[in-house]
């Protein structure tokens, strides 16, 4: 099965996760998005260290892809979307060992402004 990878665009034009990506320093970004290339090309077999899901029911289908380099460690939200396409949300660097209730909670926010969008056209 062949995988694509979409990146999430606000109303306003803004895509978060590329946005995130241009913050970071060259050999983090890489990594990154050396790690987003593989979840496309390996799809749902893809799987600890390198994605996990979210956890509570709030948080239900977001996955996170995890990217360590060095003592660096970042994090982009994810979704599945009809099967074949994967939706990336939104990306943060990680300082603490929880993950921010305000990333998960902006993750949601734009999966649901994904799916509500994408149903009206």
């Amino acid at each position: 099965m062949s995988w694509s990878v979409e990146f999430y665009q606000k109303e306003n034009g803004e895509i978060p996760v590329l946005e995130f990506m241009l913050s970071l320093d060259a050999k983090m970004r890489a990594k990154v998005q050396q790690t987003i290339d593989l979840l496309e090309n390996t799809g749902t077999g893809l799987r600890e260290p390198y994605v996990a899901p979210l956890k509570g029911d709030k948080y239900k289908g977001i996955w996170e892809l995890r990217v360590k380099f060095a003592s660096n460690i970042t994090r982009v939200f994810y979704f599945s979307f009809q099967g074949d396409t994967f939706v990336l949300l939104n990306g943060f660097k990680k300082k603490t060992m929880k993950t921010p209730v305000s990333e998960l909670d902006r993750a949601l926010r734009y999966k649901h402004d994904y799916e509500r969008r994408t149903q009206n056209e």
